[in-house]
């Protein structure tokens, strides 16, 4: 166990190392840090974080730099998370209150998260399993084919274009109303439910064309999109030039979802922010990357995960404390839709 002072000497290393990008010698401490004891003691506490594993030395005659069980150490000596900025909620809320459905919060989600840590950013699509069914629309679109529209309570809108020959106004009214009926302020699993029902309640004349309807609007509650993830700001890795010639693994890694979403499930714990670097990560082309990532959803069910994939060098406070109030954000952004 480090003693506070050489705690405090990791955490000027780590702070100077990120901003720099250049290894850190003890005369740069010395003049750039309050550390409150001589050049000489610096140097030994520098050599005992260097004997221990949290730093390392890259070159002969270079100084140091953090090393992945620094970061760990670093990270889980944070006092708190620094809250963001009244200006920087503004500006969370701003960009996503425009919102419109599920689909453009998850892309806003990712360019706000992109742009503001300068990372990459990976959200997963929500599981709202907690949500209602708000609406059913029919719209007769020729005398044959008519659109099906179902808008849940998080602002999701789905569609399909079933054919219903010969149908008119009077039909898809009362249609719409029966759709509406069934599924009105349910979950999804309940709706499902009446509208098998409804499949059966119906009289002959009108069960061809229910079925139909039926049939495609169960099929709208079947197509969740729990297994997508959307990925922005690819071009951040290459910006800072951390990777080299690793660039090319991680890059690959990115454009595989299963990889993706199983990083981020594995990664994330209710209501707080996860922080996995380095070698922590199970998939070795991204073993050169850290994963900050948080859970988002209601207070009684999580939905999905967000985060951020960068170099090892990167500022932890910071991206945590985005990574968090955005996934808190968005959570109480779909609550509330």
């Amino acid at each position: 166990m480090l003693d506070e002072r050489k705690l405090q000497v990791l955490r000027a290393i780590v702070t100077d190392y990120v901003s720099s990008r250049e290894p850190v010698g003890s005369k740069a401490l010395v003049d750039r840090y309050d550390l409150g004891v001589s050049p000489a003691t610096v140097r030994n506490d520098m050599a005992a974080l260097e004997d221990e594993g949290y730093i390392a030395q890259p070159h002969t005659s270079a100084g140091r730099i953090p090393t992945d069980k620094g970061y760990r150490l670093f990270v889980d000596r944070l006092a708190g998370l620094k809250p963001l900025s009244a200006a920087e909620r503004r500006a969370i809320q701003t960009f996503l209150s425009g919102a419109a459905d599920v689909d453009e919060i998850v892309a806003r989600t990712v360019r706000l998260l992109a742009q503001i840590t300068q990372q990459v950013a990976i959200v997963q699509y929500p599981v709202l399993s907690a949500t209602t069914l708000r609406h059913v629309e029919v719209v007769s679109l020729t005398p044959d084919r008519v659109l099906l529209i179902v808008i849940n309570s998080a602002g999701r809108v789905e569609q399909r274009t079933v054919e219903l020959p010969g149908h008119t106004e009077e039909q898809l009214s009362v249609l719409k109303t029966r759709l509406n009926e069934a599924v009105l302020g349910r979950a999804q699993a309940d709706a499902a439910n009446e509208l098998s029902r409804l499949s059966s309640a119906v009289g002959p004349e009108d069960q061809a064309t229910t079925q139909v309807a039926i049939a495609a609007v169960l099929e709208i509650l079947g197509s969740g999109t729990a297994t997508r993830v959307m990925v922005g700001g690819v071009p951040n890795l290459t910006r800072l030039g951390d990777f080299n010639s690793t660039v090319q693994p991680v890059l690959e890694a990115l454009e595989e979802q299963v990889v993706l979403l199983k990083l981020l499930d594995e990664s994330v714990s209710a209501d707080d922010v996860t922080v996995r670097i380095g070698r922590e990560n199970d998939y070795a082309p991204l073993q050169t990357t850290s994963l900050v990532a948080s859970a988002y959803g209601s207070h009684d069910d999580v939905w999905a995960s967000m985060g951020i994939v960068g170099p090892t060098r990167m500022d932890y406070p910071s991206t945590m404390a985005t990574v968090r109030a955005v996934a808190r954000y968005v959570g109480r952004f779909l609550s509330e839709g």
